[in-house]
């Protein structure tokens, strides 16, 4: 075989490899002719182009992340917040993502990055400080996606997602000293709020206790008068039927008892007439 047919046939078939490309079952196409845009949004598969005049350029169009750096913030009160966020973005016109960026992601990246920073600074700036922590957060995220997607659309991008990782106080703002102080306050006032039902329980409990020491005093003071009254009584009943079998006996043992009485203490002394009725047993003669 001749060199120069050897030649052509590989040169054919050379431009015959040439003729076809694939994009990938993740990626977009873009196709160009001399530098000029000829065909968008080429779908994966295996496609013809001419050779030598035609080239493609392949775009990944799956979810690409941009992870930003904690950036600051003033809240609508002036108050500094560190927010730090990531974004979910995709390839939404090929075209125009190609004419801003060059079809480079880093380029991309760096284009992406200020636009959030700023949708994010203008809408902390409109919210308070509570909102921003805890009152609306999805909401906020929501609109950081809508209007990201009005600020980007030049770029050919769409942004799906911007979520915030982590809202943080700067160490070297007087908002964690006035949140502290508040935080302290909030426990105060619940601690106080608590205390005070305390000692209302405790009040109570004191009271009815008193109450109820005060009744079981006054029924065992109640029992115990009407058992004395019952036993003196019968005492009584009992000395009356005692004294009335032998009177003379009851008059002599009221004698010694007024006799004890009178010389209880041992140095008592009694001027009385040797005739007084209160001295009669000490003359009678035993019988």
């Amino acid at each position: 075989m001749k060199p120069s047919l050897i030649i052509g046939l590989a040169v054919i078939v050379l431009l015959a490899l040439g003729s076809f490309y694939r994009i990938e079952e993740s990626h977009v196409g873009m196709r160009f002719q001399l530098g000029r845009v000829v065909e968008t949004d080429i779908q994966p598969g295996l496609h013809f182009k001419l050779p030598l005049v035609q080239n493609v350029l392949s775009f990944d169009r799956r979810l690409l992340s941009l992870d930003s750096q904690p950036e600051r913030y003033l809240t609508f009160e002036k108050k500094d917040v560190n927010v730090d966020f990531f974004v979910k973005w995709r390839i939404a016109d090929v075209q125009n993502y190609y004419r801003s960026t060059g079809g480079i992601e880093a380029q991309a990246l760096q284009r992406l990055r200020p636009i959030i920073t700023e949708v994010i600074r203008n809408e902390i700036a409109q919210r308070t400080l509570q909102a921003v922590v805890s009152g609306e957060r999805r909401d906020l995220a929501q609109r950081f996606v809508d209007v990201g997607n009005q600020r980007v659309r030049d770029l050919g991008v769409e942004v799906v997602d911007v979520r915030i990782k982590r809202i943080d106080l700067p160490e070297d703002s007087d908002v964690i000293s006035s949140v502290f102080q508040r935080m302290r306050a909030e426990r105060l006032r619940v601690a106080n709020e608590l205390r005070a039902e305390g000692q209302e329980i405790s009040d109570t409990i004191q009271s009815d206790a008193d109450r109820q020491g005060a009744v079981i005093m006054a029924e065992a003071q109640r029992d115990s008068e009407q058992m004395r009254g019952e036993g003196d009584a019968r005492a009584a009943d009992i000395y009356a039927r005692a004294y009335g079998v032998d009177p003379e006996f009851y008059a002599f043992h009221r004698s010694l008892q007024a006799y004890r009485a009178a010389f209880a203490s041992g140095d008592n002394v009694l001027v009385l007439d040797r005739e007084a009725d209160f001295l009669r047993y000490f003359e009678q003669e035993p019988r």
